[in-house]
Formats: C-alpha cells, structure tokens, sequence
C-alpha cells in the first residue's frame, strides 16, 4: 500500500485528502517509480475542479504531472533503466503518491547537480515550454519573445531557457517584486500588468514570439505587436477562448497562430519530445546554466494548501510536494 493525495469531491482545495491505495500495477514498458517529490501544475488545479479530466487509461482521481524518486522495478521490455536509478518523469496523472506507474520512454535521468525537490519540477514544465517555444514557436536566436506570468514555473523556466538559447526576453507579471525576479533571471524587461499595459509598453519592440496563456483579452494586443512572421503560440486561455481575427492582418504580416496541450498527446510523442530535452536542455542543466526554481515545498498531507497557495498566486517559481 501507499499513501496518495486523491481529490475526494471536485471543487476547492479542501476536496483533496490523503489515503491509503494499492501500489499501482506496471505494464511492460513501465517502471515503478518511489517518487521522492512531485511537482505542483495549473492542470493539476483544473483536474481537482473536474474540468481537466485524465486521459484515458490514467488513474482519475490523483493529480500529479512530474515527479522525481527512485527506480523500484522494471517491466520487462524495459532496457534503459535499472532499479536504484534516480529520475523524474512526465505523467498523464498520478504522481502525488509514494509511487507511480511511468512509461520508461517518459523518463529521464535526474541530473546530478539538482536534488529531488528540484529534479520534480522540470519534465512537465520543461517539456511545454520545449515544444511551444522551440518547437512551434520556432524562437531562434536574436529572436525577443513574450511571456506571460513571468514569475511562474512555465514563466521562469521560458525566461531562462530562451536566454540561454541567444534570445531577447520580455515578461509581464503582477507585482515589482516579481518583475524584479523575472528581470534577474535574465528578462530585458517585465511589464507589471496592474500598474501598465504591456502592449503600450512594448510598441515598436517587434516580438517574434508570444508565449501566450491568457487568450481573448490579449489577443488584439498580441497580434499588434508581432513581428512579420511573427507566432503567437497558445498554451492556455485562462481568461476567454474565443476572439475575432482580422484575417488580413494576419495574411499581409506573415503571421502564425498555434498552441498545444501536452498531457493528451500519445506516448511516442512525449518519448521523442524527452529525447530532444535530454539532448537540448540537460547540458544546460549540468552546466548550472537552467535551475528550476522552488517557492516552497509542501508534504503530502498539505497538498490542499500546497493548491491554495497556487490559486493565490502568491508565489514565484514552483511548488513542490515532498514524499
């Protein structure tokens, strides 16, 4: 048995509660990870309010995205990892538990400059702002992007990898002590949204990409200050999804429009966007170049205010579940 952190009635923070579940079975390309630390997600937030449903297949009612532990046991088509190998993983749920079921393919080694606690926060994190900025955003280097909620895990770790990879970065956040942060990590600037707006703020900065997961409000606003050939890539649209297109504008300027979920996409997918990370981001990594950044770390039982401090907004960097 094991204890894990399941969401008892869909609604506020107080549904999550702490018990008792069998350790979950492995499959053939699966390992038995003792997870040390999971990270804390947005997603996993829509989860307990019942609007982000699992995929198919996936345990329906422990939230959990990333974690980092232990190999405890391999299923036998798998090659690469043994038991006592350190990891973090990319889950379609389940990982606030002291154990969960991974395809092996979704794992990578746990870089040996990082503990636990830090290991936990990047495969959901990373691997978003991988694919959406890199991949379809296509950010290149002397290229300036834009991200929104700078002082976030997404936030912070598109400000670093993007300024590490050669680009120009602009950020918006909520307070001047997260604007401050968000301009250490390596931001040109960053906008606080509640004293300016961000789009008078940077006209005629010419922003090649847009980290966007804010949707309808922004999207004028965004459009306005692409570049040509500019993309605005959206990951979320927290604040509206539907919106009018001048199409035009669109046409005459060269512009793209795109975005993505991860956690429904299928597992060769995920495989071959680790494979890219581990090969892109981990030298980083184990230069010191790109470290997650933790807030604060929660035990298990404190998951509901580990949750509540997440809607607050009250953070800056990741929250971390300790096992």
């Amino acid at each position: 048995m094991m204890r894990a952190v399941t969401i008892t009635t869909y609604g506020d923070a107080d549904g999550l509660s702490v018990e008792q579940r069998p350790l979950p079975a492995i499959r053939p390309n699966e390992l038995l990870i003792r997870v040390r630390a999971a990270g804390i997600n947005r997603p996993d937030i829509f989860q307990r309010k019942g609007n982000y449903p699992a995929p198919h297949g996936v345990v329906q009612d422990i939230p959990g995205l990333e974690v980092a532990g232990t190999v405890e046991a391999c299923g036998t088509d798998v090659v690469r990892w043994a038991p006592g190998d350190q990891v973090c993983a990319l889950l379609g749920g389940g990982g606030y538990a002291e154990f969960a079921a991974v395809d092996a393919s979704h794992c990578l080694p746990m870089p040996a400059n990082l503990d636990f606690l830090e290991a936990a926060c990047l495969p959901e994190t990373v691997l978003t702002v991988w694919h959406n900025v890199f991949q379809r955003g296509n950010l290149q280097p002397g290229e300036t992007l834009l991200v929104h909620g700078g002082s976030g895990g997404i936030g912070t770790t598109a400000i670093q990898l993007a300024q590490r990879f050669g680009a120009q970065v602009y950020a918006t956040a909520g307070t001047r002590e997260k604007c401050d942060f968000c301009e250490r990590l390596g931001a040109v600037a960053c906008i606080n949204y509640n004293e300016r707006d961000f789009a008078e703020e940077l006209a005629g900065k010419q922003i090649d990409v847009i980290l966007d997961s804010i949707g309808a409000p922004y999207f004028e606003r965004h459009l306005s200050l692409l570049a040509e050939e500019g993309r605005l890539v959206f990951i979320n649209a927290v604040a509206g999804k539907l919106v009018q297109l001048n199409v035009m504008a669109l046409m005459q300027r060269r512009l793209s429009i795109t975005g993505s979920t991860l956690r429904g996409r299928d597992g060769a997918f995920k495989a071959a966007l680790c494979e890219a990370v581990e090969h892109q981001v981990w030298p980083l990594v184990a230069r010191g170049l790109f470290k997650p950044i933790v807030h604060r770390v929660f035990p298990l039982s404190a998951a509901s205010d580990a949750h509540k401090l997440m809607e607050s907004g009250n953070f800056m960097g990741k929250l971390v579940l300790e096992c």
